[in-house]
């Protein structure tokens, strides 16, 4: 059990963006995967809080389009529509390819020095074989290029954006060499930021997020078996 803080009316809304926050953080990580069915009690059970600050923090999620709030079921981790998830992607290839090119405009050596050091973390994963590993190095890997774009309100963005389709990213990693792949993309990507070519790594980031052609078809079979295992 977790415990966030006393419950009082005068702290509520903070605690309830902290609940926000840490549910948030189980949907992305997959602890939490499309479906799942959030129980007020239970979490209000395991923050240590009232159901007041949970319930708020439900509402924000629902509001952000993470959860959905359904009759008779309560609220349910959402589960993104095939159409959804090509637009979602279509976007967020958008946004990460001009983090990509602001990254190899505006980093600092020091940005370079943490960004390089992630990539070479998502490469020790990969030897390791442990998929889960490798998507958190994944995820911390892109978190920095969100962050080198300086800019804030691109970083929210993206960030908010990836949050919604993260289970379906984790899932493209479950294709047999996909990790490796992901890392050689990597590679690419970290070497134009550090040779300052903008517009390269902008074309490099959005093939690496688009979902389009043979791996557009490989999700796709992922996606359906991923579904047929949670029913």
């Amino acid at each position: 059990m977790s415990d966030i803080g006393s419950d009082r009316t005068d702290g509520r809304q903070n605690r309830a963006d902290q609940l926000r926050i840490l549910i948030e953080e189980d949907i992305a990580s997959g602890r939490l995967p499309p479906g799942s069915r959030l129980e007020e009690s239970t979490l209000a059970e395991r923050f240590n809080v009232s159901r007041t600050p949970v319930r708020e923090a439900l509402a924000q999620l629902a509001s952000a389009g993470l959860v959905e709030m359904r009759p008779r079921q309560g609220a349910v981790v959402a589960t993104l529509s095939l159409e959804d998830i090509v637009e979602m992607f279509e976007v967020m290839a958008n946004l990460e390819s001009l983090c990509a090119e602001l990254c190899a405009r505006r980093m600092s050596a020091a940005d370079h020095a943490a960004l390089l050091a992630l990539h070479r973390r998502c490469e020790e994963v990969i030897d390791s074989g442990d998929t889960d590993a490798y998507y958190e190095a994944n995820r911390r890997f892109h978190e920095a290029i969100y962050a080198g774009s300086h800019n804030r309100h691109l970083e929210e963005m993206t960030r908010s954006l990836r949050n919604r389709v993260a289970a379906y990213r984790r899932i493209q990693l479950r294709h047999p060499g996909r990790l490796r792949a992901s890392w050689k993309e990597h590679d690419a990507i970290v070497q134009a930021i550090l040779a300052g070519e903008a517009e390269r790594a902008r074309d490099l980031t959005k093939g690496h997020i688009a979902i389009q052609g043979d791996t557009f078809t490989d999700f796709m079979a992922l996606l359906r078996m991923s579904r047929l295992n949670v029913a």
